[in-house]
């Protein structure tokens, strides 16, 4: 297929990377994530432009840094590369984009980073660490043997929904909501996954505000929680949040998004991984041991948030490329996750990874994911006791994908349950 028959396509799923030039990829395009045909685009971008310049594109003009090391630079180097505005591609002054710590620089982002980030700490996980165990046991006890059903519904979502639930000391009849607002706060024309316009996720997330809200003022003056909510309606530093209702808002999105994709996508993507890979699942079955270090794999090989987006506040050279003050830097995590002049192997899904932690999927620098040990203390669990019940979680029909450059998101993914 020439370029000029690739240009009418309106996907680009069907495309050979190959045959395209290089000043015409767009590594925006959502379809390529949900087809799972991103990695070949990608590794073509590292072989031959790793530094890479699209023009012209729907989100703008943007760079995509597609190796290991050259990520880290711009994720470490918060001082030239800003995170003001957004985090996602080609989201600033496009969409409804309430500010939050994530998309902030210092000193903001320091000041209220620190009042959450007590919530995700060591010792008040090991403080929740048997109740994350009984709800894992309570889900799979209450699954079929031998029969088909969708995995990401009845376990990814429903476990990840319920820590968050705790997380945030949000009622749990109604937990299901967070999990919508999480779907609902990333479902941007920008990223993909548009399936509700610009003025219904507006109203639904000012519904999520007005629940919150509500909860703020219930918790305001008593300082003995110790979920999210608490800490930002009692600390000095956050006390008056309220009073901005779009950055609380925003807050929130980040606190609820951040909770929520990096698991469900890991807890789903973990089985496929097993699946394609059952060699590494015949190891694991032999050595339950190695699942605190599978956990890190997973992530790795999942890369739930593909990219992170910057923005040059100077002139900077990289890699021989001059990225031009002002310009939009997308770092392409899920592309260094497969890098192979950074990590052997890279696609191989290796249980028994030497490194396995060294991954680009929680980030670099003062924006690294606050939560990452909440995340893996779900997965350790969760493997711990599906490896007590089941021989094999079975993948048996089509996994269908999120069409969404900004979540690696699994959507629906039937298995079937074989016992020990």
């Amino acid at each position: 297929m020439n370029w000029a028959e690739i240009e009418k396509l309106d996907s680009w799923v069907e495309v050979n990377p190959y045959d395209v030039p290089l000043d015409k990829f767009n590594m925006s395009r959502p379809e390529l994530y949900e087809a799972n045909v991103h990695e070949a685009w990608f590794e073509r971008l590292r072989k031959e432009d790793p530094v890479h310049f699209c023009a012209e594109s729907k989100v703008g003009s943007f760079w995509s840094i597609t190796r290991f090391e050259d990520i880290k630079t711009v994720d470490t180097n918060h001082k030239i590369f800003s995170s003001d505005g957004a985090i996602a591609i080609g989201l600033i002054n496009d969409d409804f984009n309430p500010p939050n710590f994530i998309a902030m620089d210092q000193p903001k982002h320091d000041v209220q980073r620190k009042v959450v980030t007590p919530t995700a700490s060591p010792s008040n996980l090991s403080k929740l660490e048997s109740v994350i165990r009984d709800k894992a046991a309570l889900i799979l006890d209450g699954l079929p043997i031998g029969e088909t059903f969708d995995w990401v519904d009845k376990v990814s979502i429903e476990m990840t929904t319920y820590m968050l639930a705790i997380l945030f000391d949000f009622p749990m009849e109604d937990r299901r909501k967070l999990t919508h607002w999480s779907d609902v706060t990333t479902a941007v024309e920008a990223v993909g996954n548009f399936t509700i316009s610009a003025e219904e996720r507006e109203q639904e997330l000012m519904e999520c505000l007005a629940y919150f809200q509500k909860l703020w003022h219930e918790r305001s003056g008593n300082t003995e929680g110790f979920d999210f909510v608490t800490m930002l309606a009692n600390h000095p530093d956050t006390k008056d949040m309220i009073d901005d209702p779009m950055t609380f808002l925003g807050t929130l999105m980040l606190l609820i998004v951040g909770g929520n994709d990096t698991t469900r996508n890991s807890m789903s993507g973990g089985v496929l991984a097993l699946n394609e890979f059952p060699e590494q699942y015949d190891l694991l079955r032999k050595n339950f041991d190695l699942i605190p270090n599978m956990v890190s794999e997973i992530i790795r090989w999942q890369t739930p948030l593909p990219h992170m987006r910057r923005t040059a506040l100077e002139n900077f050279e990289l890699n021989g490329k001059l990225i031009k003050k002002g310009d939009q830097v997308i770092m392409w995590y899920t592309s260094g996750n497969r890098d192979a002049t950074s990590i052997d192997n890279p696609n191989e899904f290796i249980i028994d990874r030497p490194k396995a932690r060294q991954h680009l999927s929680f980030g670099f620098g003062i924006h690294r994911c606050m939560g990452n040990r909440v995340a893996e203390l779900q997965l350790k669990i969760m493997w711990e006791e599906i490896m007590k019940r089941f021989s094999s979680v079975e993948v048996v029909g089509e996994v269908k994908r999120l069409p969404s450059n900004f979540v690696l998101g699994i959507t629906e993914m039937p298995v079937r349950l074989h016992a020990l």
